[in-house]
């Protein structure tokens, strides 16, 4: 699968701007063949703004969602987006995804929240695992700090994830995130991990770009600098295939030795 990674910012605090620059991209991408677009962490409303956060939330189902997938339909691929995501009184740090006939296949809530900012504006979601089929892939959602923890990659992979979908925020001076954990979750967990950062200077918080779509060989396909990107690379299943025979750490685990770690 031909994926897009947009790494942008946008503009924080307005949904109107986001869907505007979302849908040009889209429109970008389908133009470069792909079948999937993915976005970084609150693409749709901005991450450093504040109790903002709370008045832009909307619901899986809202208008966002409706004019994502609209846009979607039109220019004939999916799309995963970041954004805050309102349930009755509690706002989630959450990712979608719509497929290319408008379809919302899945959403997923970050469940490992980073800082004090995220604990204050956000509640955790409580599920690990959230996936979809798409074009023969199965895809898995996750956000930003929860692939630096080894056990959710993991658990994704015995649920069979293929091409693990990462929207973040990550900060300087944490690079090295993904420059270089990133594409060793890939190879251990023998996956496509797709990390699709934000760029520059928001409030407090500088971005620091270096979005990349990781191979289940470690090697990165596609990575994005540190300025507004749109990157594209292709999710090989065939490629995994062979990669997944010649590395069988899912087949060559010992669960018995690791009661210790739950």
């Amino acid at each position: 699968m031909r994926t897009a990674l947009l790494q942008s910012s946008g503009r924080p605090g307005s949904v109107a701007e986001n869907l505007r620059v979302l849908d040009e991209a889209a429109g970008r991408a389908a133009a470069a063949g792909t079948g999937l677009l993915v976005t970084s962490e609150l693409f749709l409303t901005g991450y450093a703004i504040g109790d903002d956060i709370g008045r832009l939330a909307e619901p899986a189902d809202g208008d966002a969602a409706d004019a994502i997938a609209e846009s979607a339909t039109r220019h004939g691929l999916a799309i995963a987006y970041g954004y805050p995501e309102r349930d009755g009184e509690r706002v989630f740090n959450s990712v979608q995804l719509i497929s290319a006939d408008g379809t919302r296949l899945a959403n997923y809530r970050k469940t490992h929240l980073y800082g004090c900012f995220e604990r204050d504006h956000f509640a955790p979601g409580e599920r690990t695992v959230v996936q979809a089929e798409l074009d023969g892939l199965t895809i898995g959602l996750m956000i930003c700090y929860d692939v630096e923890f080894p056990e959710n990659v993991r658990a994704h992979a015995l649920a069979g994830t293929d091409l693990l979908l990462v929207p973040t925020a990550q900060l300087h001076p944490f690079q090295f995130v993904a420059e270089s954990v990133v594409p060793v979750r890939a190879f251990e967990n023998q996956m496509y991990i797709a990390y699709v950062n934000r760029v520059g200077q928001e409030g407090e918080f500088e971005f620091v770009g270096l979005s990349t779509l990781a191979a289940p060989d470690g090697v990165a396909r596609t990575r994005a600098g540190r300025t507004e990107e749109l990157v594209v690379a292709d999710a090989d299943p065939v490629l995994l295939a062979a990669s997944r025979e010649n590395n069988p750490y899912l087949t060559d685990r010992r669960p018995g030795l690791y009661g210790s770690l739950a």
